[in-house]
């Protein structure tokens, strides 16, 4: 183990960007394992990866590289302007708003997939700060749209996967919804 390298580990055993934020050690309800669909996944993320990358590849500007956030379980990638952004008000479940205010300090469009809650997962893409018209600029492919409850772009992921061309279809998503955010936002 770390300790045993004498490597401090400090580990928050909660939660984050979840509520309930039931305590790991506590957490009794949800113990179960479906390596089927723990693999499934694995595959989705993958394939997200790839073609985001990709999409990646085509700016010159500051860029996040394609990443996982544990806590809502979504991968990402994340294009910033540059210039600076009015201050985020937080309010991520179980994460300190300074958190927020630090990530969105900075103009940025971002886009990934995530699982999502029920049925079926989704890409998505949004803008901090959300320029005048994003919601209602046209954006490909069919099947993609602005969700008002999520203020961003989704595209279901079945939409994706059963495209005769599934990583054109993600890449026109990824592309689109840029450009809704860059040209909207004078960027």
């Amino acid at each position: 183990t770390l300790d045993e390298l004498g490597i401090e580990a400090p580990i928050h055993p909660h939660p984050n960007e979840v509520e309930p934020a039931i305590p790991f050690a506590d957490d009794h309800d949800h113990a179960s394992y479906d390596g089927e669909a723990a693999t499934l996944f694995w595959r989705q993320l993958l394939q997200a990866n790839r073609v985001m990358g990709e999409f990646r590849s085509h700016f010159v500007g500051k860029v996040s590289p394609v990443h996982f956030f544990w806590g809502a379980m979504d991968l990402a990638c994340t294009r910033f302007s540059g210039r600076q952004a009015p201050p985020h008000p937080g309010g991520a479940p179980n994460c300190g708003d300074w958190v927020m205010v630090e990530g969105y300090s900075r103009e940025l469009s971002s886009c990934g997939f995530w699982p999502g809650g029920g049925e079926e997962g989704a890409f998505y893409a949004y803008a901090y700060p959300e320029p005048e018209g994003f919601a209602d600029h046209p954006v490909g492919p069919e099947g993609a749209y602005f969700s008002s409850e999520f203020k961003q772009f989704l595209l279901p992921y079945e939409a994706v996967r059963s495209a005769p061309d599934p990583d054109r279809a993600l890449a026109e998503f990824l592309h689109t919804t840029y450009e809704a955010a860059a040209v909207l936002g004078k960027w």
